[in-house]
């Protein structure tokens, strides 16, 4: 028994230092859609609060930026019109990804909406 608890001991203290070596390298934030403003075109940025308080935040996005409403992907056009068109502006969550290495937005979603 005591075999048992020296091997399960050492196999978790040996999982440790490999649980410190991860980093973050996509920040995921949450905005109302009243707090954020749409791309213009596919190589532009966009500008989002956090909070209505909030310090405001300016991204890149690129070509490459995956857009998608109530889970269904649409290019950055059809993307554009939905959220200019809604009416809702409290309810709606934006969620954008952006990866920190290269500082470009991966994905920015829509839902509620």
């Amino acid at each position: 028994m005591n075999i048992r608890k020296a091997l399960v001991v050492l196999l978790l203290s040996a999982s440790l230092p490999a649980a410190a070596q991860f980093t973050v390298i996509t920040h995921g934030y949450e905005i109302a859609l009243r707090n954020f403003q749409v791309p213009t075109t596919a190589n532009s940025g966009i500008a989002f609060r956090e909070c209505d308080d909030c310090e405001q935040v300016r991204l890149r996005v690129n070509p490459d930026t995956r857009y998608s409403v109530n889970g269904k992907t649409v290019r950055l056009e059809q993307f554009r019109k939905v959220l200019l068109q809604a009416r809702d502006r409290d309810n709606p969550t934006v969620v954008v990804s952006h990866h920190l290495e290269s500082d470009k937005v991966v994905s920015i979603s829509v839902t509620h909406i």
